[in-house]
C-alpha cells in the first residue's frame, strides 16, 4: 500500500538525516570565548547601509564599544539611502568621541553586473586602500546587527589559534513577534540542514558556506580569491564568498551565536516571505527540476507523517500510525536544539511539518517572481 511505503521511506529519511547527515540538527558549533592573544591583529569593518536609520546606531555603537585590543577601524558606505543614515552614523561616533575611528563613504551609483550589497562592500574597502591602508583582517557586517562586547576579539582568536582565512557567525535572529516564533528558528535549521556546520569547518570537504552578517575575513584570503568583484553578481554573496575562499584550498568556519543578534524585525508574515522569496530559487540554481525536487522533497521529508498519522487512526492501521508517529518525534526531536538555542517553547516544535509547508510555498513563490521579473527585490532594487 503507498500509504505505508511513503510513510516508511519518511522514517528512514529522517533516521539517514539524524545519523548521517553531519550532525547539524545539534546547533553546537559555537566559539570558546576562553581564549586569548599575545597580539591582536589590525581589523577594519565594513558596512554597507542603505536606507539603515533605524538601526545604524545601535549597530555602530556595539563595534566602536568592542572590547578589543588590536586596531579597529570601520567604514561606513551609505548605499545612495534616502533617509538620515549617515548622518546618524556620524552623530553616533561623535556622541561616543570615536570620530576618529569611523569613516562614512557615499557610495556610487549601483555599477552594472554588481549586487548592491556587494558593491557597497567593494567601495569600503577601496576607499581604505586607496589611503595605502591594509588592515590583518576585514569584518564584513550589516547595519542591522548588535555585536557582543566580545565578538571581534573572540572571532579574531578563533582565527589566529586555528589558522582559519574565514570565521562567520550565524547571529541570533530577532524572534518576538508570533511569526517570528514560527518561522526564524526554522530557518537557521534548514540552513543548518542545507549546510551542516561540521561539513562547511571540515577542510577535508569541499561544502563552504557563510552567513552575511557577521564574517570575518583575512586580508590574505580576499586578494587571493580577486577581491569582492569574484563575487560581484552573486545574490547568495555569504555563501559564494565562502566556497570561493574554500576552493583555494583556504581554512573556513562557520558557528552560531547567542549573543551576538540582529535586531531587525520581521513582525509580518510578509516580511518574513519576501526575504525568503528573495533567494530561494537562486539557492536552486533557477532549476525547475530542483524546484519539483525540492517540492516532492520537502513533502516526504516534513508533511507525510502528519497525514499519514491521521490516515492512519482514521483506518485504524496500527503500522502506519506507529511508523509516522515515530517519524514525527524524530523531526521534534531534531528540531528541539534549534528552539532550545532561541528560547521559546518546545511546543513550536510540532508546528515544524505546518513551517515547513509555508517555507514551500515561499520557494515556489521565489520561482514565480523570477520568472516574472521580479527576482532578488531588496531595499527598492530588483535583481
Amino acid at each position: 500500500m503507498a500509504i505505508i511505503f511513503v510513510s516508511a521511506l519518511s522514517l528512514s529519511i529522517w533516521l539517514f538525516l539524524l545519523l548521517f547527515w553531519g550532525d547539524f540538527w545539534r546547533a553546537d558549533c559555537r566559539i570558546d570565548p576562553n581564549s586569548s592573544l599575545d597580539r591582536y591583529p589590525t581589523v577594519y569593518a565594513v558596512i554597507p547601509a542603505r536606507n539603515e536609520a533605524e538601526a545604524i546606531a545601535t549597530s555602530l555603537t556595539s563595534l566602536l564599544n568592542q572590547d578589543y585590543q588590536g586596531e579597529l577601524k570601520i567604514v561606513v558606505v551609505n548605499d545612495n539611502s534616502s533617509d538620515r543614515t549617515e548622518e546618524i552614523a556620524l552623530q553616533t561616533a561623535a556622541q561616543l568621541d570615536r570620530s576618529e575611528s569611523l569613516q562614512v563613504v557615499s557610495g556610487k551609483p549601483l555599477a552594472s553586473n554588481w549586487k548592491g550589497k556587494l558593491w557597497a562592500m567593494h567601495q569600503g574597502i577601496e576607499s581604505m586602500q586607496a589611503q595605502g591602508k591594509t588592515p590583518d583582517y576585514w569584518l564584513f557586517t550589516d547595519a542591522d546587527i548588535q555585536h557582543d562586547l566580545n565578538n571581534l576579539a573572540q572571532l579574531v582568536i578563533k582565527a589566529e589559534t586555528e589558522n582559519l582565512d574565514l570565521v562567520s557567525l550565524m547571529v541570533l535572529l530577532r524572534c518576538q513577534s508570533w511569526w517570528e516564533k514560527l518561522l526564524i528558528p526554522a530557518f537557521v535549521f534548514f540552513f543548518q540542514k542545507l549546510y551542516p556546520f561540521a561539513w562547511v569547518n571540515n577542510p577535508a570537504k569541499s561544502m563552504a558556506a557563510a552567513a552575511g552578517g557577521c564574517i570575518l575575513i583575512s586580508n590574505e584570503a580576499l586578494t587571493k580569491i580577486g577581491g569582492i568583484a569574484t563575487i560581484k553578481d552573486a545574490l547568495i554573496d555569504d555563501c559564494s564568498l565562502a566556497q570561493a575562499v574554500k576552493s583555494t584550498g583556504k581554512n573556513i568556519w562557520l558557528g552560531l551565536s547567542e549573543t551576538t543578534i540582529s535586531i531587525r524585525g520581521y513582525d509580518s508574515l510578509k516580511t518574513i516571505w519576501d526575504t525568503v522569496a528573495r533567494t530561494a530559487y537562486t539557492q536552486l540554481n533557477y532549476s525547475p527540476i530542483l524546484l519539483v525536487g525540492t517540492v516532492i522533497g520537502m513533502a516526504l521529508v516534513y508533511l507525510i507523517s502528519p497525514i499519514a498519522l491521521v490516515w492512519g487512526i482514521i483506518t485504524a492501521h496500527w503500522l502506519v500510525i506507529i511508523t509516522s508517529a515515530v517519524t514525527w518525534c524524530l523531526m521534534i526531536r531534531a528540531y528541539l536544539p534549534t528552539i532550545q538555542l532561541y528560547q521559546i517553547s518546545w511546543l513550536w516544535a510540532l508546528l515544524l511539518p505546518a513551517i515547513a509547508f509555508l517555507y514551500t510555498l515561499m520557494t515556489i513563490d521565489s520561482a514565480v517572481k523570477y520568472y516574472q521579473g521580479r527576482g532578488g527585490e531588496w531595499k527598492d532594487r530588483t535583481y
